[in-house]
């Protein structure tokens, strides 16, 4: 029997969602910065500031930013290892990542950020590397999130830390049927007029109704090995920042 995934609400098999994650990314690149600031009313700044507040990197460490797309928190931590640190910008659709890639370099940090093609769930990296490793808005678009959380810890050094920044579950009171209705309606909207591509927005709210909750995730990264696990919610559990360190 083959082995099948999710796809926002589609079942398909096991082996195409990465190819079809990577085409919704590859239509959405040009507008997607624009997008992200329309979507949460800008508030994805504040998500990310707040995760960069969080990763303890200083001068000359080394960073990787896996599924980091347009480059927000490699640029981020770029700043915090400074011109003697290293940061790895990866993703597995180019032109994402071609778009991080040149924004770092208009920030001035073409000597600090270097990019790698990158899949998560195998990332070509030496084992201990890297001092923090952080994806946003990236693991629930993995097909083998257990696989990609391990490989995160195998290239994490001996007390360095993951920060998994997500879409997660609401847990304010009556926000949830709000969100709903914001998701489903607005986003395709949003979506159609802007980036001329409603499907993959219409993805995009379906895609977050199918990651994990913030205790199921939670578990998920005890399984795979790191200590310390705990999560932060954000915008009333609409985003969650897990952070976990390698013992």
């Amino acid at each position: 029997m083959n082995r099948t995934t999710d796809f926002g609400f589609q079942t398909v098999d096991w082996g195409d969602k990465a190819g079809k994650v990577r085409a919704v990314f590859e239509s959405v690149a040009g507008k997607y910065d624009l997008m992200n600031d329309l979507m949460s009313f800008g508030a994805h700044r504040l998500w990310k500031r707040f995760t960069l507040s969080l990763t303890g990197l200083r001068p000359g460490q080394s960073a990787l930013d896996v599924a980091g797309g347009t480059g927000d928190l490699a640029i981020g931590m770029a700043r915090q290892v400074g011109k003697s640190g290293t940061v790895v910008l990866s993703d597995i659709n180019a032109a994402m990542l071609a778009r991080g890639r040149d924004r770092g370099i208009d920030a001035g940090w073409a000597g600090v950020i270097r990019c790698s093609l990158a899949n998560a769930e195998c990332l070509p990296f030496a084992s201990n590397s890297f001092d923090c490793v952080t994806i946003g808005f990236g693991l629930r678009n993995v097909t083998d999130k257990p696989a990609a959380l391990r490989s995160m810890l195998r290239v994490l050094k001996p007390g360095g830390q993951l920060l998994v920044l997500e879409f997660s579950k609401p847990v304010a009171p009556g926000l949830a049927p709000l969100y709903d209705q914001y998701s489903f309606k607005i986003l395709p909207l949003l979506g159609r007029f802007v980036a001329q591509d409603a499907a993959s927005y219409q993805y995009l709210a379906e895609s977050i109704r199918m990651h994990p909750d913030q205790e199921t995730l939670l578990g998920m990264m005890r399984e795979a090995g790191f200590g310390q696990a705990r999560y932060h919610n954000l915008a009333g559990g609409i985003v969650a920042v897990h952070r976990g360190h390698k013992v």
